[in-house]
């Protein structure tokens, strides 16, 4: 239906596939977990989290409006803010401190609005980012989510916790197809809803874990750290192309192909494998603040920061290595367009040596 409607994306610019993929995938299983939560929530448990699926139902829909016709940053920024005040003022999930850390346990009511519209903004746009290479998007949020639900589980969050494994559901028969080589793409439609969704839990993770007694359920003392590495790789991504666009001159808003999965697809890795790669990276930043669940987050927040700088790092250079070897063993442009012309030319039947055969000319 995608490809009769033409929505489909094409390969050029920022675009790193080949051929005619249909986009908006996003539509067919974020609209799959909406009826399997309406299935499995109970009338309680609704009630509970009927400001979020508002709020999700909305985001899905700027999604959707920005698949069929783009929307201009201040159009989507605007369609954000609206999902974004559900969540703070209607649900109240927010960051309603630092948890102890830098010694600062709660914080002003404005103040910590604030800062929630800020995570749920940025963050959400920064998983919308990472969806640029095939699984990516989707392997990194089932990581997240299957995370969360199992410790919302144990918490007494059960309405977050079935939210959060239908959507690892929905994710999951998405990534069937969105496997590479993709055969669909999840468009904005797929991506901002995933993001704000797991923007939304990873806050609600970090100010019930910081508030919360012992007793209640398995509790980490490092609560920042552990937010941090949920959403580990779009939030580095995001930090690293600010950085260095404004270090050469540049907008930070302005697009171009300096992301992590670009670079690491310049090291000649394939789109399954970055997808690996990142998902592994955030299996051991989720896994660290879980088994060092007695750290607080003095000692494992700039550690993890620590990591994930001297991981970038690496990549960089290992990716410029390979970029410099690449180009040494490359012929010049000049001598592969002579070859290429020359096979052309020896492939093409009524062509040899550059010279037309005149029997194969129709003389009349």
């Amino acid at each position: 239906m995608f490809k009769k409607f033409n929505f489909a994306e094409i390969p050029g610019g920022r675009k790193i596939h080949r051929g005619y993929i249909p986009s908006m995938g996003g539509l067919t299983f974020i609209f799959a977990a909406f009826f399997g939560m309406l299935s499995w929530l109970s009338f309680e448990e609704i009630m509970q989290s009927r400001y979020f699926l508002v709020a999700l139902a909305i985001m899905f829909s700027v999604g959707i409006r920005d698949d069929l016709m783009e929307l201009s940053a201040g159009q989507k920024l605007l369609g954000q803010c609206i999902p974004a005040f559900f969540i703070i003022s209607m649900a109240d999930i927010r960051i309603s401190g630092f948890y102890g850390f830098l010694g600062i346990y709660e914080i002003p009511y404005v103040l910590s609005i604030i800062i929630t519209f800020f995570l749920l903004i940025v963050l959400t746009n920064s998983f919308n980012l990472i969806d640029g290479a095939d699984g990516l998007a989707g392997s990194l949020s089932t990581i997240s989510f299957a995370v969360l639900g199992i410790w919302f589980h144990f918490v007494g969050l059960h309405a977050y916790s079935v939210i959060a494994f239908t959507l690892v559901g929905g994710v999951l028969s998405f990534l069937v197809f969105n496997w590479h080589p993709a055969k669909i793409f999840m468009g904005d439609t797929g991506s901002l809803s995933l993001g704000f969704a797991l923007t939304v839990f990873v806050i609600l993770f970090v100010d019930k874990n910081g508030t919360m007694s012992g007793w209640e359920g398995p509790k980490l003392e490092a609560p920042i750290a552990a937010g941090l590495g949920l959403m580990i790789v779009p939030i580095y991504d995001t930090i690293r192309i600010f950085v260095k666009r404004i270090l050469k001159g540049k907008s930070p808003l302005k697009p171009d192909k300096s992301h992590v999965h670009h670079f690491l697809i310049r090291m000649g890795l394939g789109h399954d494998r970055v997808a690996l790669t990142l998902g592994g990276i955030t299996c051991l930043f989720i896994a660290l603040p879980f088994l060092l669940s007695d750290v607080n987050d003095h000692i494992l927040f700039p550690f993890l920061v620590l990591l994930a700088v001297a991981l970038g790092l690496w990549m960089d250079s290992k990716t410029l290595k390979y970029v410099k070897a690449n180009i040494l063993t490359t012929p010049p442009f000049s001598e592969k367009l002579k070859t290429k012309t020359k096979e052309q030319l020896e492939k093409n039947p009524i062509i040899s040596n550059g010279i037309i055969k005149k029997d194969t000319l129709n003389m009349n």
